[in-house]
């Protein structure tokens, strides 16, 4: 990476910082830096990370983004996204969440991988996934965003922690084996009202092969999928805008319920 690479990586970083110690959602990244490859965007991820650890929190796992055809479509991509999970993101099952703590939080249902092995790109296959997984859990993504009004492209989402900012786990643990994930279905409640449906088969085909996606993806800055980490494999509807007051809920066959209310 050249020096002026390297100086717009530290910009970005402190720009997205900045958000983050005022609570001010910010302009675009791609905005201000029109040259900002995606590999970069990467890059200002990873410092950021790295500087929260440095700090004292624990990476616990990933998530990955833009897994619907239909967001890669926004977007203008052919792939998704990654982030990385952190200890101080896990919200409790039927916790409660200040509003106030985010800057414009949306809500998803996802389902949850938990690995008992390892898995090492590049060639990992949806298979080798399944074989890794130590169960499967129904979970809620609050995805949030410190770039103003979601105007985000690629870039700006890959930096911005793929737009990751709190995850919910429901209480039960599934076994994978003898579970077709594709034909899970999910229906998203907010306050009562049903908002949207999906199933398995929405992301990608198979949530297994989101997190096939995810371990390959990562051999390329040399990380690996760890035993023990939760994986978010990808929203199964839209995300819905979350406000004070709101209770979500997402009920999937097979696995249960996941709720949180914001206040």
């Amino acid at each position: 990476m050249s020096i002026q690479k390297t100086a717009v990586v530290q910009d970005a970083y402190e720009h997205l910082l900045h958000a983050e110690q005022t609570k001010k959602s910010v302009t675009p990244l791609t905005d201000l830096y029109p040259s900002l490859t995606v590999h970069e965007a990467y890059q200002v991820q990873l410092k950021a990370i790295d500087q929260k650890v440095k700090a004292g929190q624990k990476i616990v796992g990933k998530k990955i983004g833009l897994t619907s055809f239909a967001m890669q479509e926004l977007l203008g991509v052919d792939q998704p996204d990654y982030g990385h999970l952190l200890d101080s993101m896990s919200v409790p099952n039927k916790g409660s969440i200040a509003v106030d703590s985010l800057f414009e939080p949306k809500v998803e249902g996802e389902i949850a991988f938990v690995l008992n092995k390892d898995l090492k790109g590049p060639n990992v296959t949806a298979e080798d996934v399944v074989a890794a997984t130590e169960s499967i859990i129904p979970s809620l993504e609050i995805v949030d965003s410190r770039i103003l009004n979601w105007k985000i492209k690629l870039q700006d989402t890959v930096a911005d922690n793929a737009s990751c900012g709190l995850y919910v786990l429901g209480d039960e643990k599934f076994a994978v084996n003898g579970l077709d994930l594709t034909k899970i279905e999910m229906n998203l409640y907010k306050n009562g009202e049903l908002m949207n449906k999906g199933t398995g088969a929405d992301v990608l085909g198979h949530p297994a092969t989101c997190v096939a996606w995810l371990a390959n993806k990562l051999s390329e800055y040399n990380v690996i999928l760890k035993a023990g980490e939760v994986i978010l494999s990808g929203a199964l509807s839209a995300a819905v805008v979350a406000q004070k007051g709101d209770v979500f809920t997402a009920e999937f066959s097979e696995l249960g319920k996941v709720e949180v209310s914001f206040r």
